[in-house]
């Protein structure tokens, strides 16, 4: 039985696929749930920072720092945060549809664009699209650092302090909850007084405008505006590392399901091709008697 024999090859195959995805998605659930941890655990310092950061910006409203400024050069960049790996469903896709959608719109205007790539499906990306890549940061790992990112990311806040760039945007993939991740390209820089203000609202700051400064205002402002726009970027890769775990979680689910049906079909294929073999067998076996 030649093709029988080739059945059961196939159904070994996917046996042995179904083993990898399963042991996949429990490796994936395993980390998301440390994932997640790690994005809760980096909102207390971003809406600390970004309460102080309205703060500043209401006390101080003689001096405007590089950041709340709007530049008129003809040039716009993105940092564009992906994973590093596949196998996570259309994740990656979805950003990287929004980015290019964007990204069409500004050079169909004649606009410049840069972009600094976090991961290595965004650095391939932009790579085949033909994108100006200024800088990248790839194999963060399970456990992103932020002195990984500054550099990379630095690019592009100096080349705006400088007057090079007029917009600054930053697109990944927000976590809603297991089953839902949504892309997101949301305007960095230049930072708006209002949106600190509104955001600094929504996590439950208070106003209190009795500082002292040391060494002065204009010191203060500028780091803390510094450590604002990273503890966004920071943010921004602690949710798509959390949305990335889900995804591959889901997709991994959804693989050793396909595995199994596919299984019970060549089993049944099988089980239909090896009665065939036999029916025909016993139908020599009468006819050959019967001859006789």
């Amino acid at each position: 039985m030649a093709v029988g024999k080739e059945i059961r090859g196939k159904i070994k195959s996917v046996e042995n696929t179904k083993k990898i995805t399963k042991a996949m998605e429990m490796v994936a659930a395993s980390k998301m749930r440390k994932a997640q941890e790690r994005m809760r655990a980096a909102r207390p310092y971003s809406d600390k920072v970004r309460t102080i950061a309205a703060n500043l910006g209401k006390a101080n409203p003689e001096y405007t720092h590089p950041f709340m400024k709007v530049n008129d050069a003809k040039a716009v960049g993105f940092i564009v945060v992906t994973t590093d790996k596949g196998l996570c469903g259309g994740l990656n896709t979805n950003v990287l549809r929004a980015v290019t959608v964007k990204l069409r719109e500004l050079q169909a205007a004649g606009i410049e664009t840069r972009a600094v790539a976090i991961g290595n499906k965004g650095l391939g990306f932009l790579g085949r699209i033909g994108a100006k890549v200024v800088s990248h940061a790839t194999h963060l790992g399970d456990t992103p650092h932020l002195d990984k990112l500054i550099g990379p990311v630095k690019v592009l806040l100096d080349a705006y302090a400088a007057g090079e760039v007029s917009t600054v945007y930053l697109s990944y993939t927000r976590f809603i909850n297991t089953m839902k991740q949504e892309p997101v390209v949301e305007q960095l820089l230049p930072l708006s007084q209002a949106t600190i203000e509104s955001q600094a609202d929504q996590s439950g700051g208070r106003y209190g405008w009795d500082y002292i400064y040391e060494p002065d205002a204009q010191s203060v402002i500028d780091e803390l505006l510094v450590r604002y726009v990273e503890a966004l970027v920071y943010q921004a890769v602690a949710e798509n590392l959390a949305s990335e775990q889900s995804a591959r979680m889901v997709a991994m689910k959804s693989a050793t399901d396909n595995a199994g049906n596919v299984i019970a079909e060549l089993k049944l294929i099988y089980n239909k091709t090896r009665q065939a073999a036999i029916t025909k067998e016993l139908s020599e076996i009468v006819a050959g008697a019967a001859a006789v």
